[in-house]
């Protein structure tokens, strides 16, 4: 064939498939065309089969392979004609091109078609006799056999794997040749048939039921057998048609039935048949194993099944007080049971979005499950009416998509996220729905014309604002967007917080005295507290506007009920208060109205207390339950708290209601204390002052206080006091947990090894506490008592336990965390062989021998003296005693005749030595040294393979030995035993002492001698093994967590079963080859950065891939070693937040499964005869054995929901190739995802959603398990949970853990696992968990200081707080990552996370809601952890804080927080609150209560109060006054809040490390980090409830050391920080303009000074923690960006980074509704109090304080505005007159300038006049421009918006300077730039990396 040819073949296959660097299954380098089919194709598993049979005989056929080609297209062709389907068009060119080159590749002329049929018929039979196909499956079981234990897992893997492929190709060549003819021979046909028996057609997920498997174990054991027989079709089910079609290799089933009678999809029956299977298998397991002749699963274990799964639905039918499909639980039969649990299994499985309602979910199943039992009434197998149709039987079409339709209409109306929550139905909406009696209004089937089903009219654009549109109302809760949710969902702390600051301010007033004065202005709160109900009663009613249509009138009844007795009750209360106060002022007055008062307060407030203290007993709850039917009872609590659904029931067992009591009550008593003593008793007389004060003078014209007591003074007094009082609470918080979680983690165990020197120390009492927490309990091991038994039991357990060490170690190695000779050194001797003592890693006792010899050799004290100086390292006397023990064994095992009678007379002479303690007197210890040099020569020759020279050498080596130890060593008397020794001596004259050496030949014995030879030839300490500090935390987590208590471990059979679930989107899943070249702006490529930032870790990849250690990057990329490219592309990435990472770390549960059930292969019937013998601790081979692997995988599931992987592989994504890859590699791992599929229907083209399971089959490629249809477009909600939802029906087990893609595990974590699954039925409060908490480790702490200050605040909070959260408090949610949740607890309630849009952006952590409102509990476990991930960059953070700060506030409008703040105990409520919305809300005060001081500082600076206040009290000598007026604030958030992180330190990581850790941190500036994230909190917190518009922000997780330009960070940063940062400056100036201090600049700076901290915080740490920022080079650059940006105009589809318009209007977005543009306005208003007060402090005005001066102002103003508008008059419009325009502007100018002059020169106006009309109309300006851009639609309609857009131009451009100023002026100092990047990578330092190389670039002309 021609070049030209050749290179058009690889252009077209280029095109079809993007070529990937990796390899097949196989071992052999991608190609061909077979991947490739459009999903359109709908039997595209068939036409791809064919293409990769093609591809495969090729080079042995080609034209045999052009046959599969051509049938492939005709395939495709009869599938589509019309090439109508996505991609078919391009497919079916591009399989064209490929046959028309094969075609072209004949020399030969014309193609005899006819002969094809012959050619394949002869090609079958070549191909069969070709492989052996007879030999091939006996050859592989001979194998498989004699391989059990050998660990010859390569050659197994080979042969299974080419098995495999011979069969499936042979099946491809069968099926074809069938579809081509009829007339195929006999004999061939038998072949066919016998062949297609082999081969494994059915794609199956774990459990083969509907297809026959050669390799499987799995369905041979014995609880699965029993579960697939208790499934089976028994006699109560009536017959199914003949032609309902049943795999020949099963028998039918009731799932069967099921599947006729309602129309479930065959896919989703197969699907749950195995779930089920899974289910009830697991707990048989758990009960004890089934007899083996006939298993039978027990009743019980049916039962828990039923009743797990069945449970909501249970307690739904209670709750609606309705009768389940059953009538009596008891008499219900095993079989019908399982009936019930696979149906209801079947409506969860099919259900697509609808799992989301799980009691709609039980709607359906209560309705379908008596049609069901009506159908087994009859007898007679029937479609159900509500699932049949002309169309056929459909569950979906029928069922689903009625409720699908509408729930996305609903969807679809809330204009993606930008509608008002009250405007359209969520999915929590439709859920509560069923939460009433009305719902079966619905009937059955659907009743589709219910209003229920009624679809929203599609919402107009211009309807957005005022949310118009036909609809039905929403249910129960509606969210409506204010800050007044906080009040309404938590008002019982807002009363409590307001009663008492009324109690200690009544108090304090009264100085303190509690007489009869004090109570009655006590008593005070009994109006209070009613008022403040009544406001709560009336929030009721108006947050319910939107759903009183819907709402059950039972609720809404109780609604207005509560109104109108809090309505009266206030009346009532405070009438009563005011009469009785007149009655009080009269004199002789009769107490009567207040004793009434008295009565009425008291009794109402004993009740309430009474009730409150009732309520959280659990008897007395019982009893209320009980009770509950009663109608006074039930009447009662209903008023008292809401009754729903969820929520019931939420009281904690009497211990831990007194321990969180008890926690609150230090909280109180602290805060107010505080409060009172420091807040607000200091206060008392300043406001008395002040009050009193009637004749102040004010500077400007005064409306408010100048006649009314000062009341704004008095105001500004009061206001920090009381932001502070609201927000103090949350520090107090802070400290008290700190503490509680620092003696929490103390009693815990946590940290006690924290070092390596602990690990060295401890490490000897590591097998006995491996053996007590992570082995299954052994009876034998109890028995020892004695101390010879105490070594015996020692040595037991380190047998055991030096397999599970190895591994970790084998596996800290494979990961590049450790050399090659530390492995050596740490790995541990198997001790099972006959030395009487434990041995121990070398790491422990290297060079120990050479210190023992230089003591002994330089000693000259006694025996007992040198034994005792030896003995204080016990290392040192365990290496002394393992040397003598093992060089005894080696030299009794080599010699024989008169050689071991030598040996044996030495050791015997020695230990007599020793008895009589003559050690000194009996041997030359100063020849030691000789005797070890002879001892090491032999062991270094005995250690190498057996040549005649070695053997030579070993004999000259022990008979220098011998010569040593005869004439330099002993000196002991021979004469009692001279017949010994003379007959040695007669032996050695005759050469015959030592002529029989025997070579060590068995692997224990060699193991011993090289393990001797590194004894004595390991001269350096290892007291630095490992080096990696990584592998050093890894090792010390691991080992102090075998004393941690832990539940028992129970055998992996026996243990619960588990799934891992991952969702992920597009993120990075593997660093392509091009990504580790790519260079950024600074010449920095990751692979280069990863190189300098792990330089030991590259070194020891190299070594593993057996490079040289000076190997260049590039000689590895551009090798023709596919292998090693693919090695460093997995290295690379296993140190990046890849999907890479995350499925190596998740399998290790697999790994570490099955391990331990290799080394338990024990049953409980002979465990000790199985743990007598060796082979308990031989691991070799453990992940060959079927049976493990068929155990483990029973245990262990691992599902990916990669959502858009179908288009990837259509757009041939290299993120497809990747996760391709990751399924060939990791046999158990699972891909689910969302297959997009368009074709057409009636003519028109319709798009078909499927949910699908695929696997990595034997050629690389995906082998599809599942397809389930969906009723439509999954995606309806938030992004993330839908794609949970879709793919947890794929899940397995009884928990699943949810983990992000950006984590990590490790293989000693994951022989945990077992422990933490029991925790599930261990005693964690009154009831079992639900949810386990597991502790997080942040691994991307070193890359930065940022990322160190993010992985320790991280850290404190997922290990101190949520420690807290736990116990006490019992208010830990689900934070996201790592926890375990109980499966099927909560797959039947709704899933693992909520969906609705927006409202539950931050989806995890109402899974943790849910849970808690469905009486579920959730613990935190700090035994064991996981890998986290977190974002290392100040963008990445901030857009990361905002997202969460954006869900919180989401949070604080949703249903779910005012349920849990109503409906927990006050205690926990608090709890919970100061730990969700509280903690922003806090921060946001925090913020806020600067801005009330500083407006409070300006108000009496402006108004001139201030300075007459100060002034009297200087007169009156008021000292507390001036204390008053000069508070700053007593502490800061962030000091407090620093202190859980400090304590965490001190735990963890030693007191000494804690202080250097914090002091470090401090150096690097972390204080202005976490101040600059509290403004990025409260931003975005603030914002949210005001305006909406969170939503999910793609951070990157990459590697960020690149240069953020300065256009980029004021984009991010310039409304949330810049802006408000300036206005706290302006504050500051004007405070110091104006101001009278009285301590003058040092009072001024103590005052201010941590505002001005804040405000430069803000300003200026982007660019602080910015790499590269204060380089000249790059400040240039970022420069001429930034103005290209400014002054760039944009247009249509112009994006924010390309132009300041676009960016400008997008910051304007969010502002969409009229209540957020009031808003808006009211908050802007503030901006014009600087120019009110400041130019009545202008010289020109003298004390005129009239309102003219006011007004003048805003005309000066005006003409400004007007000279802007001339200067920046558009030159487009004025092109015409430019010379006119010029000169306009020019005598503008001069007009402009000579006024001010004149003024200056002829007025009373001074220059400092001129800069303080500055300060006054710049944000009077800005104020005018806030405003107007709120009002934005109507602006525009005046015609305003271009001079506001330029006005906002130049607002941005001078903010832009003013912080760009000091940037750049900083860039001239070179030392700035060195201090900066040594403060940013301070970490990297201490390590000895080069990040000046980094930052430098990789240039080679760097240094240019």
């Amino acid at each position: 064939m021609s070049r030209a040819e050749e290179l058009w073949e690889r252009l077209v296959r280029a095109a079809l498939r993007r070529e990937r660097t990796g390899i097949d299954a196989f071992g052999r380098p991608y190609t061909g065309i077979a991947g490739n089919v459009p999903s359109s194709l709908s039997n595209n598993r068939d036409i791809d089969e064919i293409l990769r049979a093609a591809d495969e005989i090729q080079d042995e056929d080609p034209n045999v392979s052009r046959i599969l080609c051509e049938h492939a297209y005709s395939l495709a062709q009869n599938l589509d004609p019309n090439s109508e389907g996505r991609g078919v068009l391009q497919f079916k060119t591009g399989l064209m091109s490929v046959i028309k080159q094969k075609l072209a590749k004949k020399e030969v002329g014309a193609i005899d078609r006819s002969r094809d049929i012959a050619l394949l018929q002869e090609f079958y039979k070549f191909y069969r006799e070709k492989n052996n196909v007879d030999k091939l499956r006996e050859e592989e079981m001979t194998l498989r056999e004699s391989s059990a234990f050998s660990g010859n897992l390569g050659e197994l893997e080979r042969k299974t794997v080419k098995r495999k492929r011979v069969f499936a190709t042979l099946k491809v060549l069968g099926t074809v040749l069938k579809q081509l003819t009829n007339e195929v021979p006999e004999e061939l046909k038998r072949l066919m048939e016998s062949d297609a028996e082999m081969t494994e057609e059915i794609a199956y997920n774990i459990i083969p039921l509907d297809g026959h498997t050669l390799t499987n174990a799995i369905v041979h054991m014995l609880e699965v057998r029993a579960a697939v027989s208790a499934l089976k079709y028994y006699r109560g089910l009536p017959k199914l048609p003949v032609d309902f079609p049943i795999p020949a290799t099963r028998n039918a089933d009731m799932l069967d039935f099921l599947h006729y009678i309602f129309g479930f999809q065959k896919d989703n029956v197969s699907n749950q048949r195995e779930q089920i299977i899974h289910l009830l298998a697991n707990e048989q397991s758990r009960l004890h194993t089934p007899e083996e002749s006939e298993p039978i699963l027990d009743e019980a274990a049916v039962q828990k099944v039923f009743l797990k799964s069945l449970d909501n639905y249970i307690q739904w039918c209670n709750y609606l007080c309705i009768q389940p499909v059953w009538s009596n639980l008891e008499a219900v039969s095993k079989e019908k049971k399982l009936l019930f649990v696979s149906l209801y299994f079947l409506i969860w499985g099919e259900a697509a979005n609808i799992r989301f309602l799980p009691e709609c979910l039980c709607y359906i199943f209560h309705h379908m499950a008596r049609e069901m039992d009506e159908i087994l009434r009859q007898q007679i197998a029937q479609p159900a009416n509500s699932c049949n149709s002309d169309n056929g039987v459909s569950f979906l079409d029928e069922v689903i998509s009625p409720l699908y339709e509408v729930v996305s209409a609903e969807a679809t109306n809330n204009d993606n996220g930008r509608a008002s929550h009250s405007s359209w139905r969520n999915y929590d909406d439709f859920n509560e729905y069923f939460w009433s009696l009305h719902c079966f209004e619905l009937s059955w089937p659907w009743r589709t014309n219910s209003s229920f089903f009624q679809k929203p009219k599609p919402r107009s654009k211009n309807m957005l604002a005022c949310g118009g549109s036909q609809r039905r109302g929403k249910t129960s809760f509606v969210e409506h967007r204010t800050f007044l949710h906080l009040y309404h969902s938590f008002h019982r702390l807002w009363i409590f917080l307001v009663m008492m600051f009324q109690a200690l301010t009544i108090i304090a007033f009264n100085n303190g005295h509690l007489n009869a004065k004090t109570l009655r202005e006590v008593l005070s709160l009994g109006p209070t507290f009613v008022v403040m109900k009544f406001f709560e009663s009336v929030l009721d009613i108006l947050m319910m506007y939107g759903a009183y249509s819907t709402t059950r009138r039972l609720a809404v009844s109780r609604i207005f009920l509560r109104f109108l007795w809090f309505s009266v009750a206030s009346v009532f209360i405070c009438f009563l208060y005011v009469k009785a106060l007149q009655e009080e002022s009269k004199p002789n007055a009769n107490s009567v109205i207040f004793r009434l008062y008295y009565i009425v307060v008291g009794i109402y407030a004993g009740v309430q207390f009474f009730l409150s203290i009732l309520m959280r007993i659990p008897a007395c709850h019982s009893l209320t339950n009980q009770c509950d039917r009663w109608p006074l009872v039930r009447f009662v609590t209903w008023m008292r708290q809401e009754r729903y659904y969820v929520g019931r029931g939420m009281y904690e067992r009497t211990t831990d209601f007194i321990k969180y009591m008890f926690f609150w009550l230090l909280v109180l008593s602290g805060k107010f204390s505080f409060a009172y003593f420091l807040q607000i008793q200091p206060l008392v007389k300043p406001t008395r002052v002040i009050v009193d004060m009637p004749d102040l003078s004010y500077s400007w014209h005064d409306f408010v206080s100048k006649n009314n007591h000062n009341a704004l003074a008095v105001a500004s007094l009061w206001a920090p006091v009381v932001a502070i009082y609201l927000l103090d609470i949350y520090l107090f918080y802070t400290i008290v947990s700190a503490v509680w979680g620092f003696l929490l983690g103390a009693r815990d165990r946590l940290g006690e090894i924290r070092s390596l020197e602990a690990l060295h120390k401890l490490f000897e009492q590591f097998p006995g506490a491996f053996m007590n927490t992570l082995h299954v309990p052994l009876p034998n091991r109890t028995r020892h008592s004695s101390s010879s038994q105490d070594v015996e039991k020692n040595k037991f357990d380190a047998a055991r336990f030096a397999p599970f060490w190895n591994e970790i170690i084998k596996n800290l190695r494979e990961e590049d965390y450790i050399a090659n000779f530390e492995m050596e050194l740490l790995s541990m001797p198997k001790n099972s062989g006959n030395l009487p003592m434990v041995q121990l890693p070398l790491f422990l006792l290297a060079s120990k021998v050479f210190l023992a010899k230089d003591i002994a050799v330089e000693s000259r004290d006694s025996q007992e003296e040198l034994w005792e100086r030896i003995s204080r390292d016990d290392y040192m006397k365990y290496a002394v005693q393992e040397c003598h023990h093992t060089i005894k064994h080696i030299l009794t095992e080599i010699l024989d005749g008169e050689g071991r009678t030598w040996v044996e007379r030495i050791y015997a002479d020695i230990d007599k030595s020793i008895e009589n303690k003559s050690i000194h007197a009996d041997f030359q210890l100063s020849k030691l040294p000789l005797v070890i040099s002879r001892v090491t020569a032999l062991m270094g020759i005995l250690k190498e393979v057996e040549t005649p020279e070695l053997e030579k050498g070993a004999v000259k080596a022990v008979q220098d030995l011998y010569d040593v130890v005869r004439h330099d060593v002993l000196s002991i008397n021979k004469r009692d035993h001279i017949e010994t020794w003379k007959q040695l001596s007669e032996a050695w004259t005759a050469g015959r002492l030592f002529a029989n050496l025997k070579w060590p030949k068995d692997a224990e014995l060699r193991a011993l001698v090289k393990r001797l030879y590194s004894l004595l030839t390991i001269k350096e300490s290892a007291a630095n093994i490992p080096k990696n500090l990584e592998a050093r935390r890894r090792l010390e987590f691991f080992a102090n967590s075998l004393f941690m208590a832990m539940p028992k471990t129970r055998p992996v059979r026996e243990m619960l079963s588990f799934s891992v679930f991952t969702p992920y989107y597009s993120e990075t899943v593997l660093y392509s080859v091009a990504e580790l070249q790519k260079k950024n702006e600074d010449g920095i490529s990751i692979l280069f950065y990863l190189q300098k930032i792990y330089p030991d870790e590259w070194q020891n990849f190299l070594a593993r891939i057996g490079r040289d250690e000076n190997t260049l990057d590039y000689e590895i990329l551009k090798s023709t070693n596919v292998t090693d490219t693919l090695e460093l592309r997995f290295w690379a990435s296993y140190r990046g937040q890849t999907l890479a990472r995350t499925v190596r770390g998740m399998m290790y549960y697999r790994k570490a499964l099955m391990l331990q059930t290799y080394l338990e292969r024990i049953t409980s019937e002979d465990l000790e005869a199985a743990v007598s013998g060796n082979d308990a601790t031989e691991t070799q081979g453990f992940e060959l054995s079927p049976a493990v692997r068929a155990q483990a995988d029973l245990k262990f599931t691992y599902v990916v929901t990669c959502q858009i992987y179908g288009r990837q592989k259509e757009e041939q994504k290299p993120e497809a190739a990747d996760i391709a890859l990751l399924m060939q590699r990791n046999e158990a791992l699972r891909v689910a995802f969302i297959d997009v599929v368009e074709n057409l229907k009636d003519g028109k083209a319709h798009t078909e959603f499927y949910s699908k399971l695929v696997k990595a089959d034997i050629n690389g490629k995906d082998k599809e398990i599942y397809s389930i249809k969906l009723p439509g477009n999954p995606k309806l909600g938030e992004g993330k949970p839908e794609n949970q939802n879709h793919a947890i029906i794929f899940t397995r087990g009884n928990a699943v853990q949810t983990i992000d893609m950006n984590q990590d595990n490790y293989f000693e974590e994951a022989l945990k696992v077992r422990n933490l699954l029991e925790e599930f039925h261990s005693d964690h409060g009154i009831r079992p968990p639900t949810i386990l908490g597991v502790r997080e480790h942040v691994f991307t702490g070193s890359v930065s200081s940022l990322a160190s200050f993010m992985s320790n605040q991280e850290g404190s909070f997922v290990t101190m707080g949520q420690r807290v959260l736990a116990n006490p408090l019992k208010v830990r949610m689900h934070y996201g990552h790592p926890d375990v949740f109980d499966r099927v607890f909560h797959i039947t309630r709704g899933g693992i996370s909520k969906a609705s849009r927006v409202i539950n952006i931050s989806e995890d952590i109402f899974a943790g809601f849910n849970s808690t409102l469905r009486q579920g509990n959730i613990t935190h476990h700090e035994y064991i952890q996981v890998g986290k991930g977190r974002d290392v960059g100040l963008n990445q953070i901030a857009l990361f804080e905002g997202k969460v700060a954006g869900g919180n506030g989401e949070q604080v409008l949703s249903r779910d927080v005012y349920r849990l703040g109503q409906l927990l105990d006050f205690f926990r409520m608090m709890s919970f609150y100061h730990t969700t919305v509280g903690y922003y809300f806090c921060t946001m005060l925090t913020v806020l209560t600067v801005y009330v001081f500083l407006y409070g500082k300006a108000y009496l600076a402006l108004s001139g109060v201030g300075e007459g206040i100060e002034v009297r009290a200087h007169i009156l000598q008021n000292t507390a006054l001036s204390a008053a007026l000069n508070t700053q604030f007593l502490f800061q958030i962030g000091i407090f809040t620093a202190v859980p992180m400090i304590l965490g330190f001190i735990l963890e990581l030693g007191f000494l490390k804690a202080i250097v850790s914090f002091i470090t941190m401090q150096f690097q500036l972390c204080t202005i980090f976490f101040t600059f994230s509290l403004g990025t909190r409260t931003h975005y917190f603030g914002r949210t409830i005001l305006h909406g518009g969170a939503g999910y922000k793609a951070t990157g997780r990459g590697f960020v050391v690149r240069h953020i330009k300065f256009a980029e960070n004021y984009r991010l940063y310039s409304r949330s920080h810049f802006v408000k940062g300036f206005e706290v400056v302006l504050l500051l100036i004007v405070y110091l303009a104006y101001g009278y201090n009285d301590g003058g600049a040092v009072g001024y700076i103590l005052l201010s000074i941590s505002s001005w901290f804040m405000a430069l915080s803000w300003l200026f740490a982007p660019y602080l923690f910015n790499p590269s920022a204060f380089e000249w080079q790059k400040v240039v650059e970022d420069f001429r960006d930034w103005t290209n940006w400014l002054l760039y105009r944009g247009g249509i589809g112009v994006k924010g980074e390309e132009s300041w318009e676009a960016w400008w209007d997008e910051e304007l977005i969010h502002i969409r509704t009229l209540g957020g543009r009031i808003v808006e306005t009211i908050l802007c208003l503030r901006f014009f109090i600087f120019q009110y007060g400041v130019v009545y402090k202008l010289h020109v005005q003298g004390t005129n304080t009239s309102l003219t001066v006011y007004g003048l102002s805003w005309i000066v103003l005006a003409v400004l505005i007007i000279l802007f508008k001339v200067f920046t008059f558009s030159q487009k419009i004025s092109v015409n007159f430019q010379l006119l325009l010029r000169f306009i502007q020019g005598l503008s100018f001069l007009v402009a300038l000579a006024g001010l002059v004149i003024a200056v020169v002829l007025t009373d106006l001074s220059i400092s006049d001129v800069f303080a009309c500055i300060l006054a109309f710049v944000p009077t300006g800005w104020g005018i421009l806030s405003i107007a851009a709120a009002w934005k639609p109507y602006v525009k309609r005046l015609g305003l918006w271009k001079s506001i857009r330029s006005l906002a131009r130049l607002y941005d451009a001078g903010m832009g300077m003013l912080i760009f100023i000091p940037v750049a002026f900083s860039s001239w100092f070179p030392f700035v730039s060195t201090f900066q990047t040594r403060l940013m990578f301070n970490q990297a330092f201490s390590r000895g990396l080069e990040i000046s190389l980094i930052l430098a670039g990789n240039n080679a002309n760097t240094g240019i």
